[in-house]
């Protein structure tokens, strides 16, 4: 199912990149590969039907989409369908639009420079710039890994009665699973995460079915209201729904995925792998989308129709969707979801701490040790959290943990939007002025909105 780019012809080369017309504007060589052992490693179909290409090329996007409806997404949506209704979907649906977007710009330079954001960012930048850029980067990913580690102890506590303190730590052994996942190949991470979203879609599908929603009334929730700038509390939410959707490590992930299809060197193959990599990601980000707006959508038919608005507790939704349902299948639907949702993000914030820490220091260490690191800087909060304010706190810090997902995504974009834009940097792959165009108005949306929210909190 895999092989090394040596071994067909279409593999692209991992040669340093300062000798041709993509390299003017970079200060030195590209370096070692993104994911060096996985770099090239996918087959690709050099010809036949557009499918037949399609098919080896779907896989990077949906390892991209488990960031946007990871553990941090369940607590800012159960907590925005809860106090809100159904008035929040049109965040959702705006910021699947804004990552579907940035994500195409990260698949033009993964493709297109040989280079993943982290590399593109310590190669365009002087050192001053990139350390900071680096810092915020791990800041990022210790925000996501909080999520993952709390959401994942929460569904082993809910399905086995594990307790919380006891899951998160229990949690640091999910390295294992990864390494054994691969040491069978790329393919076979990919074909993991997509079993277990068939599992979290099937399993929102059936609790959906049994909340029985006001489907005209969600209809209008995914049109954008006014409210959401009068009301303090809605922004809040909604900056934690953008920073869980549009998620800073995500951009330095896909820009590294891409590069794990063995497509050619010339123009043409990867004009045509940036075309198939950003068809790819869009149909994943619109799974996405589906299971975020399904968390929404049930919150606001079970919790906000009976007047519970504050709901934010992983565990205290689980504990009242039996008798709100009717149906005491829907708690270990809910937990099984999350468990799922857990385990899938593990990898992605696995492999995008790889790609950050290797592009930005040419640091090099192995992915068990790097990934006991996040996990251990990732742990500490979440066990002095649970110890001192108890289980009900987990809520309110996985909102937060997003909030600064949110804080921090200016950093990711601002420089990948420049970037992509830059003809000396991105040769003839240069992103459109249409595209770039879209891309700064996203970034000023963003940074204008923490800005707002900023101000808000210290006035």
């Amino acid at each position: 199912m895999d092989a090394h780019p040596s071994e067909f012809s279409q593999g692209h080369s991992v040669a340093p990149a300062d000798g041709g017309p993509l390299a003017r504007g970079w200060k030195g060589d590209r370096g070692a590969p993104s994911l060096g052992e996985l770099f090239g490693s996918v087959r690709t179909a050099a010809k036949g039907s557009l499918w037949r290409k399609l098919l080896a090329f779907l896989g990077p996007g949906y390892l991209v989409a488990v960031g946007y409806m990871d553990p941090g997404n369940w607590a800012t949506s159960l907590a925005g369908g809860s106090k809100f209704g159904y008035t929040l979907l049109s965040v959702a649906l705006l910021s699947n639009l804004m990552a579907i977007v940035l994500q195409s710009l990260c698949t033009r330079l993964g493709v297109g420079t040989g280079r993943d954001l982290a590399q593109a960012c310590r190669d365009a930048t002087p050192r001053w710039v990139s350390i900071p850029l680096w810092l915020s980067a791990e800041v990022a990913i210790t925000a996501t890994d909080l999520a993952e580690v709390i959401g994942t102890a929460i569904g082993l506590g809910l399905l086995f009665g594990i307790p919380l303190a006891i899951g998160v730590c229990i949690t640091a052994l999910d390295v294992f699973l990864i390494l054994a996942l691969q040491a069978f190949g790329f393919r076979w991470i990919e074909a993991f995460v997509v079993a277990l979203l068939g599992v979290i879609a099937a399993c929102f599908a059936a609790q959906i079915a049994m909340a029985h929603p006001d489907w005209g009334a969600v209809l209008k929730g995914f049109v954008p209201t006014g409210q959401l700038f009068a009301n303090s509390e809605m922004l809040y939410l909604a900056l934690g729904i953008l920073g869980a959707t549009v998620m800073p490590h995500n951009l330095y992930l896909h820009s590294g995925l891409v590069q794990t299809r063995g497509y050619g060197d010339s123009p043409a193959e990867k004009r045509e792998a940036i075309t198939l990599s950003t068809i790819d990601s869009s149909i994943a980000l619109c799974l996405a989308l589906t299971i975020n707006a399904s968390i929404l959508i049930l919150a606001a038919a079970t919790f906000h129709r009976r007047g519970q608005l504050e709901v934010a507790e992983l565990d205290q939704a689980h504990s009242f969707l039996a008798p709100l349902l009717g149906s005491t299948i829907a708690p270990s639907l809910f937990a099984i979801a999350l468990l799922c949702c857990g385990l899938n993000s593990t990898i992605t914030a696995t492999l995008s701490g790889q790609i950050v820490m290797e592009g930005f220091l040419h640091w090099r260490i192995a992915p068990w040790l790097r990934r006991l690191i996040t996990r251990t800087i990732a742990i500490v909060p979440a066990v002095v959290v649970t110890i001192w304010a108890g289980e009900k706190a987990t809520g309110q810090l996985l909102i937060v943990s997003q909030v600064v997902l949110s804080l921090q995504l200016p950093f990711a974009i601002v420089p990948l939007v420049l970037i992509t834009a830059s003809r000396a940097k991105m040769g003839a792959f240069v992103a459109p002025r249409w595209l770039t165009a879209v891309a700064s108005a996203i970034a000023v949306a963003i940074i204008g909105l923490n800005v707002k929210l900023v101000a808000d909190y210290l006035g």
